[in-house]
């Protein structure tokens, strides 16, 4: 009976626990979501490259009507789930996906490449039918990680990168290329834009800006 009592209250912890946690992250921007009044021009959907570039660079974001929509430590996976309320819900010309680089990084387990990929023509898709312009972005190089320092991600992040080229080129989709001008020849992030070798700083991110508004305005997205 005692061991019929302790499985009951064991599966009752777990369902509240299971309950209490927001998995996608649908609620990290709910409020703000709901304040967004006029829609943005392009909203950036991305992990925690993405969300510490629209608190270290807002002026950027303000300027341009761009928002940020980037969740640190997310995977292409929860991304896709949150896409409806995060990126089409906004109704956003625009929407600028950078993804996999947690992936690599085994954050919800191990992920083939190729099904990194599906998450991000899946986010596509969902954004063309929607009648939203999806842009796609290189993963920035990395040649360590340091929450996971045993994995070694450099030759993932190009194989990614290939991977989403050929895509874009496959299907008329504007791509933007922030590896070769961040990247060392071993596939680490420049240390002159960098203190984790991961994430940059902000004169990395200024040249993420530069990368990005020159090929918009190339593609036409964003006008002179």
């Amino acid at each position: 009976m005692k061991k019929i009592l302790f499985a009951i209250a064991v599966a009752l912890i777990c369902a509240v626990s299971s309950e209490a946690k927001d998995w996608a992250g649908f609620g990290v921007f709910e409020k703000a979501n709901e304040s967004v009044k006029d829609s943005p021009d392009i909203v950036f959907m991305g992990n925690s490259i993405t969300e510490v570039w629209a608190k270290v660079d807002s002026a950027f974001f303000a300027e341009h009507n761009f928002v940020g929509r980037g969740i640190s430590g997310q995977t292409s996976c929860e991304m896709l789930v949150r896409f409806r309320r995060d990126v089409i819900d906004l109704k956003p010309r625009v929407v600028l996906i950078l993804a996999g680089i947690n992936d690599i990084a085994e954050n919800n387990g191990v992920i083939k490449l190729e099904n990194v990929l599906g998450n991000i023509m899946s986010m596509c898709e969902l954004a063309k039918v929607n009648g939203i312009r999806p842009v796609l972005c290189s993963v920035l190089p990395c040649n360590h990680l340091f929450w996971r320092k045993e994995l070694k991600p450099a030759g993932k992040v190009k194989e990614l990168n290939g991977m989403i080229i050929d895509y874009a080129q496959a299907e008329g989709l504007t791509y933007v290329d922030y590896y070769t001008p961040m990247a060392m020849p071993d596939g680490s992030l420049n240390p002159e834009y960098t203190d984790d070798g991961c994430h940059p700083t902000l004169p990395g991110y200024k040249v993420m800006e530069d990368t990005l508004l020159a090929k918009l305005k190339e593609a036409g997205i964003l006008l002179e």
